[in-house]
C-alpha cells in the first residue's frame, strides 16, 4: 500500500497532505520517505516506545497518528525493534525531533523511515486529528507528498478505493515463513541447550513481537515459533507443554480456527494475547466486532475479576487492537469446551479484555503483557501460564 521515493531526512520542507476517507484533510511536511501510502488511520497514546510501535506487526496496513507531540527524541537503536522491519503503512507526528539524543541511538527516526520506505507527515495538528478520529472512528487514509500530490478530489477518490480493515486477512503476511526456536534462558543468563528446558511451548506466530518469546524464555521455557498457517500436527510435533497464540493484525473473523479448536479438544494449556484472545473467543462461540477507534498505546486501565466475579487489581497495560470479543460480562457462559467467563475488563469502555475457561487450563488477554514498550503490570500472566503447565504435568 506504499509507494515511495528516496526522501530527504531532517528538516525537509517538502509539502505533504493527509486525506481521510470522510473528506477531511491536513496539510504539513513530508516526514520520512516521500511518496504516497494508504491504510487505516489510528492513534496511539504512548508517549514513548515509538520504535516498538513501528516494528509491531499488529500495525500492518495502519497509518499511526502519535498523540504525543514530540517524537524521535531518542533516535533509533539496534536493540528495541520488535520484528525484522517497520510494519506501519504511514506515520503521523506533530513535532519531530531535530536531533536525537540518547546513548544507544544509532540513527535518527526520520532517516530510518526513509531507509525503510515509510511515508509520513509532520507539522500537522495531531490533537485535532485524534479528536476527529475519536468522534468519527478509525477510517481509511492516505498520505501524499512529492509525485504523489494531486488535487484533493483525486486524492480522496484514491483513498476511498483502498481496502478496509474489516475482512482483512493479514496474519500470514507478517508471520514467519519457517519455524524457529527461542531457547530457554538459564539462571546464569545463558541460553540452555535445545531439549533441556523446563517446558516447551508452541507459539503460533500471527504477528508475534520479539519480546514475547523472550519473556517466556526468561522463565525457563523453550519456545518453538511456528508460521500462522501451521497445522495441528505441526504444532504437536514440537511436543509442547503449552500452546501460545500471539498478537497480530487484521480481522479475526477471517482466521481459520482449526488449530485453536484442536488444542482446546486436547486440553493442552493455552495462553493467547490480543489477536490470539479474539481467536480463542471465536473458538468458544463468541463473536467479534470492530471497535470505533480501538485501543492503542501503553496506558490503558484494565481490571481483573476472579472466578467468583469479585473485582481485583487494576493494571495499566499496553494495547494495540481494533477488534474485540463480544462476550457477556455478567455471567458464566457454556461453550463446547466447558464454562467460560470474562476475566478482564477495560475501565474506559467495558470492552472485554480477557477470557478464562473454568474447566480447562486456558486463558487469554486482549493486551500486551510482554511490555515492549509499556508497563510491567501484566508480567504475572507469563507466570500464570507456567503454573498451568506445571499443574497439567503434575
Amino acid at each position: 500500500m506504499t509507494t515511495s521515493t528516496p526522501g530527504t531526512a531532517r528538516g525537509t520542507a517538502t509539502p505533504a497532505v493527509l486525506v481521510l476517507e470522510d473528506g477531511r484533510s491536513f496539510r504539513g511536511r513530508a516526514y520520512g520517505a516521500v511518496g504516497e501510502t494508504f491504510g487505516e488511520a489510528v492513534f496511539s497514546t504512548g508517549m514513548t516506545g515509538y520504535q516498538e510501535t513501528l516494528t509491531d506487526p499488529s500495525y500492518h496496513r495502519q497509518v499511526v497518528v502519535m498523540t504525543a507531540p514530540h517524537i524521535g527524541n531518542t533516535g533509533v537503536n539496534d536493540e528495541d525493534a520488535e520484528s525484522r522491519r517497520i510494519w506501519v503503512s504511514g506515520y503521523v507526528v506533530r513535532d519531530p525531533a531535530r536531533t536525537p539524543s540518547n546513548w544507544r541511538s544509532r540513527r535518527s527516526l526520520d532517516d530510518e523511515l526513509v531507509a525503510q520506505g515509510v511515508v509520513g507527515i509532520s507539522g500537522i495538528d495531531t490533537r485535532a486529528l485524534t479528536r476527529h478520529l475519536r468522534e468519527r472512528g478509525a477510517m481509511r487514509v492516505g498520505i501524499f507528498s512529492g509525485d504523489g500530490l494531486a488535487d484533493e478530489a483525486t486524492l480522496l477518490a484514491r483513498v476511498r478505493r483502498a481496502p478496509e480493515m474489516t475482512g482483512a486477512d493479514l496474519s500470514a503476511e507478517v508471520a514467519t515463513e519457517r519455524t524457529y526456536v527461542v531457547p530457554a534462558i538459564g539462571p546464569d543468563g545463558a541460553a540452555l541447550p535445545l531439549g533441556s528446558a523446563r517446558f516447551t511451548v508452541a507459539a503460533l506466530d500471527l504477528g508475534i513481537k520479539g519480546m514475547t518469546p523472550h519473556r517466556m524464555a526468561e522463565r525457563g521455557i523453550e519456545v518453538h515459533v511456528l508460521p500462522a498457517n501451521a497445522t495441528l500436527d505441526e504444532v504437536y510435533a514440537t511436543r509442547p507443554d503449552g500452546v501460545f497464540l500471539s498478537n497480530g493484525p487484521g480481522d479475526p473473523a477471517t482466521a481459520d480456527l482449526t488449530v485453536v479448536k484442536g488444542v482446546l479438544e486436547r486440553g493442552t494449556p493455552l495462553f493467547g494475547i490480543c489477536f490470539g484472545n479474539q481467536l480463542l473467543g471465536r473458538a468458544l462461540g463468541f463473536g467479534t466486532y470492530k471497535l470505533k477507534y480501538g485501543h492503542r498505546g501503553i496506558n490503558q486501565p484494565v481490571q481483573e475479576r476472579d472466578a467468583a466475579g469479585t473485582w481485583g487489581k487494576v493494571e495499566v497495560t499496553a494495547h494495540n487492537h481494533g477488534f474485540a470479543v463480544d462476550a457477556p460480562l455478567d455471567r458464566v457462559s457454556d461453550t463446547p469446551y466447558g464454562r467460560a467467563e470474562v476475566s478482564h475488563v477495560c475501565l474506559n469502555d467495558n470492552v472485554v479484555e480477557g477470557l478464562r475457561l473454568l474447566d480447562r487450563p486456558v486463558f487469554s488477554v486482549q493486551y500486551h503483557p510482554e511490555a515492549a514498550a509499556g508497563p510491567h503490570d501484566a508480567a504475572y500472566l507469563f507466570d500464570r501460564f507456567t503454573e498451568l503447565m506445571e499443574g497439567q504435568r503434575a
